[in-house]
């Protein structure tokens, strides 16, 4: 069986939201729902550097930076 050279790439996520996107044609609904996106986006970047900096965090200790 034939493996297909695009199967092997990492799929890149697709992006519903553009940033700077016009929105002057979007409807009350896709508002909220761009909102809803960006809101949990937020949360799990925040949690992403939560997580370096704890990482950072632990490596001073361990090497006791003076």
């Amino acid at each position: 069986m034939a493996v297909d050279p695009d199967e092997l790439e990492p799929r890149k996520p697709k992006l519903d939201i553009l940033l700077g996107e016009d929105l002057s044609a979007q409807s009350a609904h896709e508002l909220e729902k761009r909102i809803a996106a960006l809101e949990a986006e937020i949360v799990r970047t925040r949690e992403a550097l939560r997580s370096r900096v704890s990482t950072r965090s632990a490596a001073d200790a361990f090497f006791k930076r003076a």
